[in-house]
């Protein structure tokens, strides 16, 4: 066991990716149905609340109100997530309209749509010696925010597909999502200290309700026969697509910090919040959003893009960890030591 854990360790993908990989196979295989489906879909709506409930139960309050202090900082991320992906999506949508499938489409402009991610913005925002709690803060208005934007943008850009931003739909997305987060943040003095002990269930939760999501999503295509529609030479150009939105994000976004006279610290932040997909929030949102069988292939260029961002964010992370420690060295050199 020890040797396969080392093995998969040296694989040039995300072990998660595998995992992703080997539940959208299951679900080939045996898709849920009938009362499997029922008791599929309870599974997730309990998972992804204590997801959120954990989430709300490690998020101190103080370091996002010390973050939003940083209004440059936060409209300029706000900015990239919730304007320039969207008007990316549009324009995706737009000259790719008569090369993809309908479903595969949705969910390219669906991604745009969506908030930053929490975790890795921060964690790579910390590899790469950046203003950690700014991207806090960032990362986490960002999600807040999306509660209410994204399926406001749904039902402006995709009217006809998605239920947009209904009562029902945001109550929905408010009960799931919203009120545990809320219930986290009330029990976080009695749990917080608890949750910093036993870090692994975070990740168990948050990592297994992602799988319990798509297993359902990918399940409900299968049943329906969605699946048909998609080619080998469509997922490359999804692939594709997912890559050249990442890329031109965070080239757009270093840029524009580095224009605005943006410290290094804060473009690293802006960088990686600004140019971040959550699929922990996205995932859920879409089957609430979406007809239960278009949602498997809704969220695949979301799960794609996920891979992406991790790879390209990793390596960008070092880039700048290497850089801030090059430049500290010369100012150590060249800086005369004081008695």
């Amino acid at each position: 066991m020890t040797i396969i854990r080392a093995w998969i360790g040296r694989l040039p993908v995300d072990p998660y990716l595998l995992l992703l990989i080997a539940t959208v196979a299951l679900a080939a295989l045996l898709p849920a149905r009938g009362e499997g489906r029922v008791i599929a879909d309870a599974a997730v709506t309990i998972a992804v609340a204590m997801l959120f409930f954990l989430y709300g139960g490690r998020l101190s309050p103080a370091a996002v109100w010390t973050g939003i202090t940083n209004w440059r900082l936060q409209s300029l991320t706000f900015a990239s997530t919730f304007l320039l992906f969207p008007a990316i999506g549009l324009a995706i949508g737009a000259i790719m309209r008569p090369y993809l499938p309908h479903d595969i489409l949705v969910g390219l402009v669906y991604l745009c749509l969506l908030p930053s991610t929490v975790q890795s913005s921060i964690a790579f925002t910390s590899i790469a010696r950046g203003n950690v709690p700014a991207a806090l803060c960032s990362a986490s208005v960002s999600n807040l925010a999306g509660v209410f934007l994204t399926p406001l943008l749904v039902s402006l850009l995709l009217p006809a597909v998605g239920a947009g931003f209904s009562a029902h739909a945001l109550g929905d997305i408010a009960m799931q999502i919203l009120l545990p987060f809320v219930a986290g943040q009330i029990a976080r003095p009695w749990i917080r200290a608890w949750l910093l002990r036993h870090p692994v269930l975070t990740t168990v939760v948050d990592r297994g309700s992602i799988l319990l999501v798509v297993y359902a999503a990918f399940s409900a295509g299968m049943v329906a026969g969605v699946w048909s529609e998609l080619s080998g030479a469509d997922l490359a150009v999804v692939i594709a697509l997912d890559l050249a939105v990442l890329a031109l994000v965070i080239t757009t976004m270093t840029i524009a910090t580095r224009r605005l006279g943006f410290s290094t610290q804060d473009e690293i932040a802006i960088v990686f919040c600004g140019s971040k997909k959550s699929m922990a929030g996205g995932i859920p949102m879409a089957t609430i959003l979406f007809p239960g069988h278009a949602v498997g292939l809704i969220v695949l260029p979301l799960m794609l893009f996920h891979q992406a961002q991790l790879f390209v964010c990793a390596m960008l992370a070092r880039r700048y960890a290497a850089r801030t420690r090059d430049r500290e060295t010369v100012i150590a050199v060249a800086t005369p030591a004081t008695a």
